[in-house]
């Protein structure tokens, strides 16, 4: 197909440098893996499935299953967790949490995989979750930066996440790198570290000590850290409004819904022109690129996967590294992103899969030595 040879071919970049991660004491594995997925930009994109192996459409906790193993014969390359149960809650369940994530973890890196990390923790000063719960939760950003009354709440929250990470390792003792994605969709205001609830300068803030802070209090050496707001921006100054800053930041994308067909909508010039912006910056900064959440909810478009997704990542001058679709849920009878079989885009996903330029687990070198 001429415009996957146009891809290939495509994605100048003029950053002189060799690409290296933000942590100039990253593991060699964390090293490898970073210069791996830019070279993977030339070859094609990694396809992910947020919470693939951990439960799916009808099912949970079966071993070596995940839907989109069902259908094509492989995992995705790219899983997502969320390091949401790891904070607010007794300590008996956040210690059955991390048991739980350190074998998804481990299972996927023994694999060959890649696991992508989200963070919807809990506002640890007020109720309403995650979310924004106007009348219930508090604006805490501002109260958990370096001088503030919660900070040490906040190191706790980041303590515990560390002694967990300091466990998770490979057959020969190796910490397991992750692609760690803090804060994500921040431009908006649906969380509570969002947009109408925390200035610019107190978001940047609490992200550099949160980089800070694990790597060089922590000693953790094993993440690459991605930011990702959502699609709202419509330039590279309204992307970069909330960006901590190159030194904190390994890999820019975006989370995008909205234009790739939710609630029967479609823009996907509008889409295009964000990966645009994304890639550019991505570009002359030095950083990965990819587009760290999308899909489309019930997949009703029986050929949404090469009709919609793959001719928008795949436009000449873009080099994303993986795309991510959200997570199938266990037991709604809608709320799914990705095909299991029988579901009507199931054929289309299939072409999808059979494509040189789509990534999946069973296509991966080996991501964590050169």
């Amino acid at each position: 197909m001429k415009f996957l040879l146009l891809f290939l071919l495509a994605g100048f970049s003029s950053y002189a440098g060799e690409p290296a991660p933000i942590d100039t004491k990253a593991t060699k594995e964390t090293r490898a893996l970073y210069r791996n997925l830019h070279q993977l930009t030339e070859k094609g994109i990694l396809f992910g499935h947020q919470h693939a192996t951990e439960y799916g459409h009808g099912w949970s906790g079966e071993s070596n299953r995940s839907d989109v193993k069902s259908v094509t014969g492989s995992h995705p390359a790219v899983i997502g967790i969320d390091f949401s149960g790891l904070s607010g809650r007794p300590d008996s369940l956040i210690k059955r949490e991390e048991s739980h994530l350190r074998k998804i973890i481990t299972d996927t890196y023994n694999r060959g995989g890649l696991i992508t990390v989200s963070w919807h923790f809990n506002n640890p000063l007020s109720g309403g979750g995650f979310y924004w719960k106007e009348g219930v939760s508090k604006a805490s950003v501002r109260e958990m930066i370096p001088g503030a009354v919660a900070h040490d709440t906040y190191k706790s929250i980041l303590r515990r996440i560390a002694d967990f990470l300091h466990t998770v390792k490979g057959a020969g003792g190796e910490p397991i790198p992750m692609i760690f994605r803090p804060f994500h969709e921040l431009d908006g205001s649906w969380f509570w570290w969002g947009k109408n609830h925390c200035s610019p300068d107190e978001i940047k803030t609490l992200w550099r000590f949160t980089v800070t802070y694990m790597r060089d209090s922590m000693n953790i050496h094993q993440l690459l850290y991605a930011f990702s707001p959502d699609c709202t921006f419509q330039s590279e100054f309204e992307f970069l409004e909330r960006y901590p800053g190159d030194d904190f930041v390994d890999m820019v994308g975006m989370d995008n819904y909205a234009d790739f067909g939710r609630d029967g909508k479609y823009n996907l010039p509008a889409a295009l022109k964000k990966l645009q912006i994304v890639q550019a910056y991505a570009n002359k900064s030095g950083k990965l690129a990819a587009l760290t959440e999308t899909g489309l909810e019930s997949i009703p478009n029986p050929n949404w996967w090469t009709e919609v997704l793959l001719k928008t990542i795949t436009t000449p001058g873009l080099r994303l590294s993986y795309v991510l679709v959200w997570r199938n849920d266990k037991t709604s009878p809608t709320h799914y992103y990705a095909p299991f079989p029988g579901q009507v885009s199931e054929p289309d996903f299939i072409r999808f899969y059979n494509l040189p330029v789509t990534i999946f687990e069973k296509d991966l070198p080996a991501l964590y030595t050169d």
